[in-house]
Order: C-alpha cells, then sequence, then structure tokens
C-alpha cells in the first residue's frame, strides 16, 4: 500500500473535522500531498466520517488520476491538485462549511482584524474569494488569486478552505477560522467592532509565527496561551 505514513495522517485529520464540529454528514475533506512523489492523499467521496480508514483513503496524482484506491476521490479533488501544482510550499489541505465561518461565505464578506487571534494566525483578514463551480479546478484558481498569504480562505457561496505545510497545519486553521468567525459574530451583534491597526497587526502577526512558544518569548509574557 502507497503512503502509508501520509494515509494515517490524512485519515486522522480528516476524523477531526466532525469531532470540532466543521462539517456535517460526509461534506468536508482533508488531503496531503508526499513531498517525494508528489502524489496526494485525499478523503474518499461520499463516505460517512465514522466508516473512513486509513487504508480507503484515495491516492491520486497531479493530474487526478486515481494511482490507488477502491473508491472515487472527493468531488473537490481538482482544486486542491491546482493548489498542489502552483504551490509548491503547501503539503496540506482542508474544506469544510462550518457554519459561522461559512456564514460570511454566503454573504460574501471577509472576516476582518478584529482580535489578536486573526492578525496572530492569519496576519490580516480572512478573505473571501468570488464563487467558484464545485467538481473542476475552478476553485483552485480562486483560492489561489484571492487567498494572498492568508492560510484560509472564504469561498463566496460554498465554504472555508485552509492551506498549510502540512494537513496538521490546515486542520489547524480550519478550527481557528471557526473559532474567530464565532467571536467576530457573536461581537458583531453587540455593535461594531474595532479593527487593529495594520502596525500592530504585523507585530502579532510576527510575535506568534516566529517566537510564540519558544523559550525567549515566554520570557516576555503574553496573552495568547
Amino acid at each position: 500500500m502507497l503512503l502509508t505514513e501520509l494515509r494515517e495522517r490524512v485519515w486522522r485529520a480528516n476524523l477531526e473535522l466532525p469531532k470540532n464540529r466543521l462539517v456535517t454528514w460526509t461534506s468536508g475533506n482533508v488531503s496531503g500531498r508526499d513531498p517525494e512523489t508528489g502524489l496526494v492523499v485525499i478523503k474518499p467521496s461520499g463516505v460517512m466520517f465514522e466508516e473512513l480508514t486509513p487504508e480507503n483513503m484515495v491516492v491520486v496524482n497531479l493530474d487526478n488520476q486515481i494511482v490507488e484506491g477502491t473508491l472515487g476521490a472527493s468531488s473537490d479533488t481538482a482544486a486542491h491538485t491546482y493548489v498542489y501544482r502552483h504551490r509548491p510550499d503547501v503539503f496540506g489541505m482542508v474544506h469544510t462549511h462550518s457554519n459561522y465561518a461559512t456564514a460570511f461565505a454566503a454573504a460574501g464578506k471577509p472576516i476582518p482584524v478584529y482580535l489578536t487571534a486573526i492578525a496572530d494566525e492569519f496576519g490580516g483578514p480572512v478573505p473571501c474569494g468570488g464563487y467558484a463551480r464545485i467538481g473542476g479546478a475552478a476553485i483552485g484558481e480562486e483560492i489561489l488569486r484571492s487567498i494572498g498569504h492568508s492560510p484560509a480562505i472564504l469561498m463566496k457561496n460554498h465554504g472555508v478552505f485552509t492551506l498549510g505545510k502540512s494537513p496538521e497545519a490546515a486542520l489547524k486553521a480550519a478550527v481557528m477560522v471557526e473559532d474567530v468567525a464565532r467571536t467576530v459574530w457573536l461581537a458583531l451583534q453587540i455593535g461594531q467592532p474595532d479593527e487593529l491597526p495594520t502596525e500592530e497587526v504585523a507585530a502579532n502577526y510576527d510575535r506568534y509565527q516566529h517566537r510564540y512558544g519558544t523559550a525567549k518569548a515566554s520570557q516576555g509574557g503574553g496573552d495568547e496561551g
């Protein structure tokens, strides 16, 4: 069986989607790209999450051809492979329909930087791309056109896509975008939040991405856990 370790990681990441209430029924998917072969492991189409196993993950090449697997690949496979072909730094992707983030996508609105947590994780607003039809490369094209340096994008009338250096990193971004979307929505029920100044966004992003979790950073304290 090809890519045993990557199959296991992608399978485990897929199981985290319903666990974190990011998907319902069979919607959503996680994929991972092998850095050596370029092959992609992705969730099979239309399978309940509790029925997923490492063995029934589907292996495809970057031309969307099934290399190994008895089930059909996710309907979002062409979007994933398009991104992988054009972003050599990306080795994991997640797609969800998580409620609060997808509400912003339905309205065609980005998530502004109202929170330090948004600055930390995304380095700016979570952008909203235009509508693109499911099933082909159009979604992947729009992701790359609109995502900028963010690890997450809302796709208008559709849902959330996140990118990462691993399936686990893309999963984290998917969890975080839903968390901040919920908080922003709640804040908007109270009043109009203020966006963080550009210099504060940059400072928070730099601290979180480059110094957070290190011994040096911990000596200086911080409020992000």
